[in-house]
Parts: C-alpha cells; structure tokens; sequence
C-alpha cells in the first residue's frame, strides 16, 4: 500500500504509489541536502522546516484538513518543546491515513499530549516520533511516555544520534529509546513496507528504518 522511509532528522518520506509524501523536508538544516522530488507534496511541522521549491505539488504546514492523493492529513496545534506556556503554538503534528492505516506524525513538541489534542490524533496504528532529546526534542523517556499515551502498533523513531548529521544539540542514540519504551524491535533497512492495517504487529513494535 505504502512505504516509509527516513532521511534522516525528523524527515521522512511515505510514497503511495501515486505520490510522493515528504515531511520536514529541509535537511539543509543539519547538514545534508534538502529532501526534494518532482512534484511531491511537502509537509512541515514548523515553518523552518518549508523548502522553497519550485518543483512541489502541495505544501502542507499547518492545521486543518487536507485530502491530497487518496490521502487524508489533518494537522493538529502543538507547543514546541523547546518554548515556554506563554510562547504561540507554532508547531503542527499530523494524523495520516491511508487506506486502512492511520499515523501520527509529530514534530519537536512539548513532552505530554493534551486530552483535546489525543481526540483530534484518534486511534493511531504508525507513531513516527523524535527521540534524541537533550533540550532540543523529545528525550528517550518523554518519547516512550506520548508513545504510551498514543498507544500504537508501531513506534519508529527519528531525530537521534548520526555522525553524518550536524545537529545544533547532540542527540542521544536511538538505543537509549529502544531500551525505555523495552518493546519488540524490528530492523527493517532502508523501508518500511505497509501493506494493510492487517500487515501491523498486534503489539507494541519499535521498527528501526535505516537512513537513506
């Protein structure tokens, strides 16, 4: 039906086989080249995260409600986790469904979901989710703590330590996530093939893509 891939920060890409679904595409921002296609559909969970592209279908950033490709997205407000109560909301998370398939994409937000914002995700099968923690995003706890309040089949995740990255915070390994969420893990290389909601483990399983 569909398949995911890491790029590598909290990028990834999913591809329906109609078209090419990129967030977070500017990879520029620590240190690789920006994630770009022809006539793809960009999704950024903040505006610094936009690549100004003259080869994009869509571009996606923010809340609301989208339907692009057979695809549905719904953008849901969320606090960063690096701003304060009293700073505006500026980050977006995204609930994808596919098919039969329903993923949570979130971005670098603050380290507990609300009741209202838990409603707008809905049940979720896929949670992409950022780990590498150190004051920049979700840390490895406060990663397993929204997995756990999320409740997915699959947890994959992003942003964590990788030498070919030059973050503006040094992110902690992914190990370090894998050990406090203590779930089955499955290395699946440089895809994630998804082919229905029937094709999901039944329990918890962190699946580790490769970065391409």
């Amino acid at each position: 039906m569909f398949d995911i891939e890491y790029k590598g920060g909290n990028c990834i890409t999913i591809n329906n086989k109609k078209r090419d679904f990129i967030f977070d595409p500017k990879l520029s921002v620590v240190g690789l080249k920006d994630a770009v296609v022809k006539n793809y559909v960009s999704v950024a969970t903040e505006e610094r995260f936009v690549v100004a592209d003259p080869d994009v279908a869509l571009q996606l950033n923010g809340p609301g409600e989208y339907e692009v490709a057979e695809v549905s997205i719904r953008g849901v407000r969320a606090t960063r986790h690096i701003d304060t109560s009293e700073d505006e909301s500026i980050s977006t998370m995204y609930r994808v469904e596919i098919g039969d398939v329903r993923l949570a994409i979130l971005g670098n937000i603050a380290p507990k979901l609300s009741d209202d914002q838990l409603e707008s995700l809905g049940v979720i099968d896929v949670l992409i989710i950022p780990v590498g923690g150190n004051g920049y995003t979700l840390d490895a706890v406060s990663a397993a703590t929204i997995t756990r309040q999320i409740d997915p089949r699959v947890v994959i995740p992003v942003h964590y330590a990788d030498k070919a990255l030059k973050y503006e915070v040094p992110q902690d390994e992914v190990d370090l996530f894998v050990k406090e969420i203590a779930a089955t893990v499955e290395e699946v290389g440089a895809k994630y093939k998804v082919k229905s909601s029937s094709s999901i483990p039944q329990v918890l399983t962190v699946v580790k893509i490769e970065r391409s």
